[in-house]
């Protein structure tokens, strides 16, 4: 019995649903375009949309960087330790010149300090390293601030927009019903979407550019011990 009366509430539900109504349907989920839903977000979009342009150039660039600092000639060191050996320290210098990477500048001041006591000499190629870091780190600030200030921002658009939705609700009157406030609901939490897309990427790429300079910090401090090691060589 109660599924009969299920049946038969369904069918005229069904049958309630006019053509008129099915082509309002159609034509709502038309014009909820991406493009549209950007423009509903009103003027915290902008601030988002920079966010997003200076992130993206940060991260193409510092990955540029970064794959230029990582490039490793692998005869390098043994160049350097031939030339060391046979007293060539110009010929040395001149070889770190041209390679001009962090690593080959680490080396260069070591070389610079050979005849000083080796405290001194690390302490001239950890300070290099440093430098070298810092100018690898450039910009990664700003993804920083943008993935934790991105979603922030978002949150701030919705709560104004919620504003404004019940603030139109309120100015409707005896008139006002549900459309009024879902359709100011829904255009206010496109600013939080917005919001987190941006600081869901400047994480990502904050993050891979982290991983990115850790391995090249790796990198340099294995060639820093391996510098070291060839000035207690014999000669």
């Amino acid at each position: 019995m109660l599924q009969e009366q299920f049946v038969d509430t369904l069918t005229s539900v069904t049958s309630s649903v006019t053509p008129a109504m099915e082509a309002q349907a159609a034509d709502l989920v038309k014009e909820l375009s991406i493009w549209e839903l950007t423009m509903r977000g009103g003027f915290i979009m902008i601030p988002l949309a920079l966010l997003s342009i200076v992130s993206i150039y940060i991260f193409v660039e510092r990955c540029i960087a970064i794959h230029r600092a990582a490039a490793d000639d692998a005869s390098f060191m043994q160049r350097i330790r031939d030339y060391i050996h046979e007293g060539e320290i110009e010929s040395a210098r001149n070889l770190c010149n041209r390679v001009d990477t962090p690593y080959s500048r680490l080396i260069l001041k070591g070389i610079s300090r050979i005849g000083r006591p080796m405290n001194d000499v690390l302490v001239a190629i950890e300070n290099t390293g440093n430098i070298e870091i810092a100018n690898l780190e450039k910009g990664l600030p700003w993804l920083a601030t943008t993935a934790a200030g991105g979603p922030m921002i978002g949150f701030l658009g919705t709560v104004v927009g919620m504003v404004n939705a019940f603030f139109n609700l309120a100015s409707a009157g005896t008139s006002a019903n549900i459309a009024v406030l879902a359709d100011g609901i829904y255009a206010a939490l496109v600013t939080t979407v917005a919001g987190l897309i941006v600081g869901i990427i400047a994480l990502f790429a904050y993050n891979y550019l982290v991983a990115r300079i850790n391995k090249v910090m790796n990198s340099l401090e294995a060639k820093t011990m391996e510098f070291m090691d060839l000035l207690n060589e014999p000669a």
